[in-house]
């Protein structure tokens, strides 16, 4: 089973060599960002949440877009978000969810002015296109211990699921620590936690910290993509991993991948980060992720991936 898990989860990972590009950076060199996405299928294309972001200094992650494609590779946008529209420092991952009854939600990551807490705010409409920033409401808010964001969030058999990267707030200078966070709700609005579902493994390439980007079910278990770093120095350049459990709200590093990141960028910092699967209604999947470029930028890309099943 273990071989065969590995090999499904290694059909997944990311090929940059044979990526596109979805959404350029906002700009050349360190610091300017496009990615952190998350995507739906909708009745008429694929749908695309996603951060810009420039430089500490000159507006860090200073807007979410949403867009559509008919590809899925090439996007025009519906809406935007920012950051002073919900009262941010900076924004970070969003999560794009089509509720059961057919209506849209927007998760915003949410840096609270002057600290190094996270919170995050939902918006809901009836079209990714109206989406009103003036009717946001903090659902996951953190509190004065622990900073909540980049949440990856689903409905599945009547349940809302969340994993979320959760940062410990009694010492700055350890705040980038994180570890991912399992919490279910009834209507996706008020959460109860159950503990924390994957953390850093001590003198491997995760150890200060584990953020899960997208989850799944396969065999009968779950697997989790997750963005890990060694140090504090390696903050914002994650790379990518795998791990799997037979409970949402405990995971572990797959043994056969876990000795060392699963895909990284082959360019300065490595990174990899952000992986979304995205499951396509005529079979397959379409990743999105965010990728170092060789100028320190990062942009998002996009691969289309059909899925072998174990065995």
């Amino acid at each position: 089973m273990n071989t065969e898990l590995s090999s499904w989860c290694e059909s997944l990972l990311p090929r940059p060599g044979t990526s596109e590009v979805a959404i350029p950076a906002p700009g050349e060199g360190p610091g300017y960002w496009a990615g952190a996405p998350s995507a739906a299928v909708g009745d008429d294309g694929i749908y695309l949440a996603y951060r810009l972001r420039r430089p500490v200094g000159a507006g860090r992650g200073y807007g979410i877009t949403v867009a559509r494609s008919d590809d899925g590779v090439h996007f025009s946008p519906l809406a935007e978000v920012s950051r002073e529209q919900v009262h941010a420092e900076s924004l970070e991952r969003p999560s794009l969810v089509r509720s059961p009854a057919g209506r849209w939600r927007l998760y915003l990551s949410c840096a609270t002015p002057g600290t190094k807490h996270w919170r995050v705010e939902l918006l809901e409409a009836d079209h990714p296109s109206r989406f009103d920033a003036g009717q946001s409401l903090v659902v996951l808010p953190g509190d004065a211990k622990t900073g909540v964001k980049d949440p990856v969030i689903r409905h599945r058999d009547g349940t809302w699921q969340c994993w979320a990267c959760c940062h410990p707030l009694a010492d700055p200078d350890e705040a980038d620590q994180m570890v991912t966070d399992y919490a279910t709700s009834i209507d996706g609005m008020e959460w109860t936690w159950h503990g924390t579902a994957l953390a850093g493994r001590p003198g491997y390439w995760d150890a200060r910290g584990t953020r899960v980007s997208a989850v799944c079910e396969q065999d009968g278990g779950i697997v989790a993509f997750y963005d890990g770093r060694a140090t504090s120095a390696e903050n914002y350049e994650e790379r990518t991993g795998v791990a799997t459990g037979t409970e949402p709200a405990a995971l572990a590093a797959l043994a056969a991948l876990g000795a060392r990141p699963a895909a990284e960028s082959p360019y300065r910092g490595g990174g990899l980060r952000y992986l979304t699967l995205l499951e396509l209604p005529g079979g397959g999947y379409r990743l999105y992720y965010e990728l170092t470029r060789a100028d320190g930028a990062h942009e998002l890309r996009t691969e289309l991936r059909p899925a072998l099943p174990p065995g």
